[in-house]
């Protein structure tokens, strides 16, 4: 797509769902579209940049409870935790938006008057799956094996209430049109078919209201059905405009429709089906492009609580750079396939791509120019002895910008860094060092100059991905990175003026080894800070059934601790086994697998209080990590829990 010639540019990132704190997945979104916008604004154009967070749904509403919170106070601490971590990855972001902030819910009641007026929305009676995680309905043939959602693979429920429809199957040609307008109005164009093939096969219409929970946007006053909220993803896809003031003053909806809408994919299909099918009933375009990432692993591996081994952004951006970390993100990984994390994967780009190819670059020239011209550089010689070079190296540069609106922007920087191999082969094969020797100072001049050019030029295309290390190295070349910069150097080809070099230290110190502790290696060095259990000795005092007295100190090394049941779930397969997530008050819940499942049913257990070993050594229960043991009595009449006589705050000691 030729962004170039479009004066607005609209980008977003999806609202993250204020279930859980910000993951990797969530900030490699959200650099890919800071990425953009800082692209976009460089090349002149009039951006508006937006991200936030979703936060209505009965998963909410039951996280709040188990927390002991109000939805909206559960709501602000997690969306704070969000705009927090933005603010501090300097994410360019033009706005935040909240699907609790009034403007929004008005245009959302808004939204569904129009619809429901144009005759898209009616009532009548829903029965499905529900999968309260995903906040969605599944077919019988949707399931696994008859029951599990095929998205998270938790347990569904059979839901009968009364709920407001969308008549999605009457957009299913138009949808259709849609996707065959342009081929990629889909990225990456891989997903395309997938889409086209799900409509194909049939479009039921779409439940878009609930009655079982009352964590949502109330239908509006002029409808006259009080006891309905709307369904999330009809609320939180309307995000996109209401941020413009759809629905209420419109002042920027100038900026619609959006260029691009950067998700994950597993949220396509609302993004890719519903969302355009609600902007048809409404009357607005459609969006240009629905760009689609995959998800990352670790070290191989998919990520998850239970093993702990999610991918911290902060800490990691803390420990090698936020830059760095930036440019691994977006380097890595082509766009739309899955990316693996592993700190060595990310020491060898550190060392490799930005240490030995960009900073190596960069001090050549500086300790060239220093000895041998007092750091002034000129470039008037380049285009006479280094013609070809310079031709080769303006060619790539003027041929990177669409791979950046394809998100390609793994390939934007492969052939970005090509250049860096002509700089650096320039300098190998003209041997400025030996030019000097032979009293050819133009021509040394010439090949240090053409270097220091095509670093000034790759330091502008580089300046959206690392914008403080590209001012760095733009300083040292003598100028600013700009809009006239990005016309004079990149768009008209011109080179350097006259200017002096200034030193600046090593940008990419070498690492050798991780900087951050493994999950293993962190728990194993928690285990070395316990103390050594003490074997008992002959003579040690018995109480009078023979059992081994304790002291004080023994029994306080036992860490007991009041958990909040969070989730609780089927282990499938296993006759007595249940999996529960419960909040110990730390940063997140831990997975308990317990073996109460004749006593218990998991839907009697979300909510309420257990007692915790808190300190005991993980375990595997039929391959499922074990993070502590819940405290219970079993005697003939069967098993019961041991919970606080009265509602404790999560975490708190047991003595």
């Amino acid at each position: 797509m030729s962004e170039e010639k479009c004066k607005r540019v609209y980008i977003t990132t999806p609202i993250y769902y204020v279930n859980d704190v910000p993951h990797i997945g969530h900030a490699y979104t959200t650099i890919i579209a800071d990425t953009l916008a800082r692209y976009s604004r460089l090349a002149g154009m009039d951006v508006f940049f937006l991200t936030g967070t979703d936060e209505h749904g009965q998963k909410i509403e039951q996280a709040a409870k188990a927390r002991g919170k109000s939805p909206k106070e559960y709501a602000d601490e997690i969306s704070a935790r969000f705009k927090s971590l933005w603010d501090e990855f300097e994410i360019s972001y033009d706005k935040f938006i909240r699907t609790t902030d009034e403007e929004h819910v008005k245009g959302v009641q808004k939204a569904f008057e129009v619809m429901y007026e144009n005759g898209d929305i009616y009532k009548d009676l829903y029965r499905g799956h529900y999968c309260v995680s995903c906040e969605t309905f599944f077919t019988e043939q949707q399931l696994v094996d008859d029951e599990f959602c095929p998205e998270c693979g938790r347990s569904t429920s059979i839901v009968e209430e009364e709920s407001y429809f969308f008549r999605l199957s009457k957009y299913q040609d138009r949808l259709l049109e849609w996707y065959d307008s342009r081929p990629d109005r889909i990225l990456p164009k891989s997903k395309r078919n997938e889409v086209i093939n799900f409509v194909k096969n049939g479009l039921d219409d779409l439940s878009i209201t609930r009655t079982s929970f009352d964590w949502g946007i109330k239908l509006p006053e002029k409808i006259g059905d009080p006891k309905h909220v709307m369904y999330v993803w009809l609320d939180a896809l309307m995000n996109y405009v209401t941020a413009l003031g759809y629905g209420t003053d419109e002042k920027l909806m100038h900026y619609w429709p959006a260029k691009v809408h950067l998700i994950g994919k597993d949220i396509l299909r609302f993004h890719a089906i519903y969302w355009p099918a609600f902007l048809m009933s409404l009357g607005l375009e459609l969006p240009h492009h629905v760009a689609a990432h995959g998800w990352w692993t670790r070290n191989g591996e998919k990520m998850s609580k239970s093993k702990g081994n999610v991918v911290d952004p902060k800490e990691i951006a803390d420990a090698y750079g936020l830059e760095n970390f930036r440019y691994f993100m977006l380097r890595e990984v082509p766009f739309g396939q899955d990316g693996d994390f592993s700190q060595r994967a990310l020491i060898d780009r550190i060392n490799s791509d930005l240490g030995n190819d960009l900073g190596n670059l960069l001090n050549r020239i500086i300790g060239m120019s220093g000895k041998y011209f007092d750091f002034r550089v000129e470039s008037d010689g380049v285009a006479t002895h280094h013609g070809e070079e310079l031709k080769e190296a303006e060619a790539i540069f003027g041929s990177v910008e669409p791979y950046l609106y394809e998100i390609q922007t793994n390939r934007y920087l492969e052939d970005l860094w090509k250049t860096l191999r002509i700089a650096n082969k320039a300098i190998d094969t003209g041997m400025p060092w030996v030019k000097m020797k032979e009293g050819k100072e133009e021509e040394a001049m010439a090949t240090i100059a053409l270097v220091a050019n095509i670093l000034a030029k790759v330091s502008v295309l580089l300046h959206p991905f690392m914008p403080k290390t590209t001012q760095t190295i733009a300083k040292a070349l003598g100028f600013t990175i700009d809009h006239e910069s990005y016309l004079r150097l990149v768009r008209e080809g011109a080179l350097l003026e006259r200017f002096t070099i200034e030193k600046v230290p090593p940008l990419f110190p070498r690492i050798e080894e991780p900087l951050v502790e493994t999950p293993a290696e962190k728990a194993a060095k928690e285990e070395a800070k316990k103390p050594k259990k003490a074997e008992p000795k002959k003579g040690d005092a018995e109480d009078e059934s023979g059992a081994n007295l304790i002291t004080i100190d023994q029994f306080f090394q036992v860490s007991l601790k009041v958990g909040t049941v969070v989730e609780a779930e089927e282990v499938p397969k296993s006759k007595k086994l249940l999996k529960l997530q419960v909040d110990l008050g730390e940063a997140k819940p831990r997975q308990i697998v317990a073996g109460i499942k004749e006593w218990y049913a998991p839907a009697d257990l979300v909510g309420t209080q257990v007692c915790v070993v808190a300190n005991l050594k993980q375990a595997k229960l039929m391959g499922m990590v074990s993070e502590g043991m819940i405290l219970a009595a079993k005697d003939d009449e069967g098993l019961a829990l041991i919970r606080p006589e009265k509602p404790k705050k999560a975490g708190t000691p047991i003595g």
